[in-house]
């Protein structure tokens, strides 16, 4: 087990809800000092506390969490954040999962968890993509399809709109420039500038 400074963080998702239960727990693992963000999902990236514990962060230090989900539900995202303190020279450590990076099995683990989300994303890829082909064959082939331009019709544009502040079944998120452009088979620039256009 690594002994040097161990700062934790805890999130919770609601403004009302407690973190009272993650502090005591962090507080036995031997963190001298708590960063909390209150009111943020797993999938709300701005998560300022977060970012105040990761530059307070030394080499060797430790990153220590009540549980992995505390810093998000994303794997890949998960594995990034942990490559990147690993690149600075610090631990992490999830007390639920009993993972700590300092330990050879530890380190397994993450190893383990990078693997995982290279898959997560590959099936997430495959996923997207069949599932805005199936959209637009349910909404008639509304994309612009292969040979077309990369320009839209009027209706086109007003269910871009529309569409930008809904949810995308596929992936169960807001629908992204990136997830739009794929559905109409148009450029992200196109979708960017056919937005501005409608104010949105």
């Amino acid at each position: 087990m690594n002994t040097t400074t161990k700062i934790g963080y805890a999130r919770v998702s609601t403004a009302n809800q407690s973190d009272h239960l993650q502090a005591q727990a962090l507080e036995r693992a031997g963190c001298y000092q708590i960063y909390t963000d209150h009111g943020r999902t797993g999938r709300t990236m701005a998560r300022p506390q977060l970012e105040v514990a990761l530059k307070a962060l030394r080499p060797g230090d430790t990153l220590t969490v009540w549980k992995l989900d505390r810093l998000g539900r994303n794997v890949r995202g998960l594995c990034e954040l942990l490559e990147e303190l690993e690149q600075r020279g610090i631990f992490f450590e999830s007390l639920t999962e009993g993972i700590d990076t300092s330990t050879s099995v530890g380190k397994l683990m993450f190893h383990i968890l990078a693997a995982v989300a290279e898959m997560e994303s590959n099936l997430v890829s495959e996923r997207t993509k069949a599932g805005l082909a199936a959209l637009r064959e349910k909404n008639g082939g509304s994309g612009a399809g292969p040979g077309r331009p990369a320009r839209l019709s009027e209706v086109q544009r007003l269910q871009l709109v529309t569409m930008r502040s809904q949810v995308n079944p596929v992936t169960g998120n807001v629908w992204t420039i990136r997830d739009l452009a794929g559905f109409f088979s148009v450029s992200a620039s196109t979708v960017v500038r056919n937005l501005e256009k409608h104010g949105s």
